[in-house]
């Protein structure tokens, strides 16, 4: 074990930062203590070690969240509690680590629509980043003449809570359909799981906000406030569900657009088509 006071020789070959990122929140809805933000407003991104890149093929710990966060700590030391930044920044804090550590470009595979023939295709991970730091949040809902609702983006902790209750409750969906199964335990476990995941919509909407303002002051608590949804015309939980919507489309990647070569287009391929990119951290930093 190094002593504290013995300075190691190797110090001056250790990582240094790669890239600086600006994040899509502008450094807003940290709380207190999460978040070191340099005057520059741009955080020192440095690249994976060995170990962060174990961590992040450890499928348990990829599910509940525990080895994102550890190597974002790792890589991006400003950010000091992972668990606790805006889901917004999530996106573009791994393409910057994962920028950091292989380079810019990354390789997709696909099939081709109509052939089913699988092709690789480059992605600029800079232009993925650019596309991010465009993403603005809007913060206020506007519900009628006398009220609005101040809204927040939910949390990296509460983002990956909401994932495993979700994927717990597709899993008993999947159950539905095993012949094995007796009809009327399939039913009642249908309705159970589905009475859950309606459940676990409003309370991702109700954790979200942060008050209700009307003509008589601002409301906080959440009990009144979950007490104002189960009692009030559905309209206005449409257009907040239409907004968060707008939210989560808005700070997402858009598609990458292919263009097919003149052979796969004599096959039957279409002129042009759209490659979702999603973030698969067990083959994105593989």
């Amino acid at each position: 074990m190094v002593s504290p006071l013995q300075v190691n020789p190797l110090q001056k070959y250790f990582r240094q930062p790669k890239i600086y990122l600006r994040l899509p929140s502008k450094g807003q809805y940290y709380p207190t203590n999460a978040l070191d933000m340099p005057e520059s407003g741009e955080l020192p991104v440095y690249p994976m070690t060995a170990k962060d890149e174990l961590q992040m093929k450890t499928p348990d710990a990829l599910l509940n969240g525990e080895a994102t966060v550890s190597v974002i700590k790792s890589c991006v030391p400003n950010i000091k509690d992972p668990w606790k930044m805006p889901s917004i920044d999530s996106d573009a804090i791994l393409i910057a680590i994962r920028l950091a550590t292989y380079g810019e470009k990354l390789d997709i595979n696909t099939k081709v629509p109509n052939l089913g023939e699988e092709r690789s295709f480059e992605v600029d991970l800079r232009v993925l980043l650019d596309q991010l730091a465009d993403f603005s949040f809007e913060p206020y809902i506007e519900i009628s003449d006398d009220m609005n609702i101040e809204i927040r983006p939910s949390t990296y902790k509460e983002f990956t809570e909401n994932t495993i209750k979700t994927f717990e409750e597709q899993r008993i969906f999947r159950l539905v359909n095993d012949n094995n199964i007796p009809d009327e335990q399939k039913l009642a476990s249908f309705s159970q799981s589905f009475r859950r995941l309606t459940d676990l919509t409003i309370d991702v909407v109700i954790n979200s906000i942060v008050c209700i303002d009307t003509a008589e002051g601002k409301v906080t608590n959440k009990e009144q406030i979950k007490d104002f949804f189960n009692n009030s015309d559905k309209s206005v939980f449409d257009k907040m569900m239409k907004h968060l919507e707008k939210m989560r489309d808005s700070s997402r990647i858009k598609p990458f657009k292919v263009t097919s070569s003149a052979m796969d287009i004599e096959a039957g391929a279409p002129a042009e088509y759209e490659i979702p990119i999603t973030f698969d951290q067990s083959n994105f930093f593989g």
